[in-house]
């Protein structure tokens, strides 16, 4: 019998990278991404502007532009585009039917394929082309992001082909900013492009969410409480290059400040867990804090109101540096010492004062900086990101709180890099569930890019001319229903039943000294090294076996091992 090496043995060697769903290559591969994509659209939009030069002799909308043609040359012009645009289609649709492929950039992404057909999305884009640039009632976005999301295949297939990212999520970063270009809406070209190609389902349980927080703030207003919690919304953010500097700045300072707030409060718990008294715990926790407020009461509370006093700027810079210090050590005492509570606002004054500090620190320096204050609320999104791992809130909050829609820009960019920072220096959320959800997106981005040849183990195998009694031996020792059978080579010839020797036997067809080329099954389903774990997965679904064998290629058909149905199962508990 044949012996084979273990899975260690098999994967020796191998290059397996640790894959995580936050990393620094996929935010860096993304900049590229974004403005490619960009300009995608921009060419587009200019084309059709030159269309319209040819056909209308303006630069005007298509519907002051049609005029200039006599009102009976209107549907010709209009029919004939749409002829022509049929024509386009037409021929797009045999490439598809001939090359079996998805064109469209969420099929792509939903069913991760490797790329977004170049010659069926030029085609289509021709025939959008024609129908919008003879007046079509169609929009311009699809197009746009299709495009987009072509450009995107293409820069990963050549551009990042070396980088550990699947093609389908550069798409997927393309089509997001080709999205944003068109509407100018970055967080929800983000959102449409996660829900709809990345799964719906999850995020329609946000519906009841919404419906309820939606009620909870027309109940507020209904009681006169219209106003924003921090009300920022006659200020205007001016983005330049200082400005996205110091965004930069407090994005990183933020990730690294949270990291240290999140260390404060473990190491702040696991001192006073020497205290089994709670009341004696809390009562020193509360002591601390008290000795603290003889600095500044400005740290006691939540820190509401020193918000709203720092934007106001009612504090120097040594006022700010201090309260940072003393609030950071409040908070950690009073949570380390197991005070129910939240730390939503707290966190909120850290970043409130860590924006100021710097963009105070900016304008000493000499940087033209028009507004300090304003950078209060970028530092509030961006630690409160940090220190709950859950950006997208952080920043949606701090909008809503201030309702001041130009601060968008800067609160995207601060708190996702807040937020990589942290995840990547190990900091857990300060919400158990938080790192919970990232856990399970972190088990199953590493099961979608796992191999098979991680998981071989070793099976029972035969040469052809070794006897059915041989072949009902190793069955009864390693208890597997399948023997394989394979020649000098270890080529993969096929299985052995163990019920059809036991039934040939029992109808006397062979004997036990019957070679078990005799009764091999040569249609055998198996997998091979290179595929996919899913993949792996998909092939168990078509069957009823508890084992595949595992072959090198479909060329050499080479034995290497088995897969079985457990490890799988072992691989996706993680996240089921």
């Amino acid at each position: 019998m044949a012996s084979f090496p273990d899975a260690g043995t098999v994967t020796e060697g191998c290059d397996v990278s640790v894959k995580h769903v936050l990393n620094w290559t996929t935010i860096l591969v993304a900049i590229p991404v974004g403005c490619a994509a960009s300009l995608v659209t921009l060419g587009f939009r200019h084309l059709i502007e030159l269309i319209n030069q040819l056909l209308f002799h303006t630069d005007r909308d298509i519907t002051v532009a049609m005029t200039v043609w006599p009102w009976y040359c209107w549907p010709l012009i209009v029919g004939l585009g749409g002829a022509i645009a049929g024509f386009f289609l037409r021929y797009a649709i045999s490439l598809e039917r001939q090359q079996t492929s998805k064109t469209d950039y969420l099929d792509v992404i939903n069913a991760r394929l490797d790329a977004v057909p170049t010659r069926t999305s030029l085609f289509r884009a021709l025939s959008s082309i024609a129908s919008i640039g003879s007046g079509a009632s169609i929009g311009k976005e699809g197009p746009m992001v299709q495009l987009s999301a072509l450009c995107g295949s293409l820069m990963g297939r050549f551009c990042f082909k070396s980088v550990a990212i699947n093609n389908s999520e550069i798409v997927a970063m393309a089509a997001a900013a080709g999205l944003a270009s068109v509407y100018h809406a970055p967080l929800a070209s983000a959102i449409f492009v996660a829900e709809i190609a990345f799964g719906i389902t999850a995020l329609q349980r946000l519906i009841p969410l919404i419906i309820a927080a939606a009620t909870a703030v027309m109940t507020m207003w209904s009681l006169g409480l219209r106003n924003a919690l921090y009300p920022f919304a006659d200020v205007r953010f001016q983005l330049d290059p200082t400005t996205l500097l110091l965004t930069v700045a407090i994005g990183l300072l933020s990730g690294l400040l949270g990291w240290l707030l999140i260390r404060m409060i473990g190491r702040s718990r696991q001192l006073f867990s020497y205290i089994q008294s709670l009341p004696l715990r809390l009562g020193l926790g509360g002591l601390l804090v008290g000795a603290l407020a003889l600095v500044s009461t400005d740290i006691l509370g939540n820190g509401y109101e020193v918000i709203v006093k720092i934007m106001a700027g009612h504090y120097l810079l040594p006022t700010l540096l201090l309260l940072l210090v003393l609030k950071m050590s409040a908070t950690a005492l009073s949570v380390g010492s197991n005070a129910v509570g939240g730390l939503f606002t707290p966190s909120l004054l850290v970043g409130a004062l860590l924006g100021v500090i710097i963009a105070t620190l900016a304008l000493q320096a000499g940087l033209p900086v028009s507004n300090t204050l304003l950078f209060a609320v970028v530092g509030m999104g961006a630690v409160l990101a940090a220190v709950s791992q859950a950006p997208l809130m952080a920043m949606l909050m701090a909008l809503e709180m201030t309702l001041n829609s130009s601060l968008l820009f800067p609160i995207m960019i601060a708190t996702v890099l807040a937020a990589m920072v942290a995840w990547r220096l190990q900091a857990a959320s300060t919400y158990p569930v938080v790192t919970q959800h990232f856990n399970r997106a972190d088990a199953k981005l590493d099961f979608d890019n796992s191999i098979i040849e991680q998981l071989i183990v070793p099976g029972a195998a035969l040469q052809p001319h070794e006897s059915v009694g041989r072949a009902l031996a190793v069955s009864s020792l390693k208890k597997e229903r399948y023997v394989y059978v394979i020649n000098d080579l270890g080529h993969f010839l096929g299985v052995v039943s163990i019920h059809d020797i036991s039934r040939k036997i029992l109808d006397r067809e062979i004997t036990l000294d019957s070679p078990v080329i005799l009764v091999m099954d040569a249609q055998f389903p198996c997998v091979f090294r290179n595929q996919t774990i899913r993949e792996g997965w998909e092939a168990f679904a078509q069957v009823t076996l508890e084992r595949l064998p595992v072959l090198n290629n479909p060329q050499d058909r080479k034995y290497l091992g088995v897969l079985t149905k457990t490890s799988l199962i072992r691989k996706a508990k993680d996240f089921i």
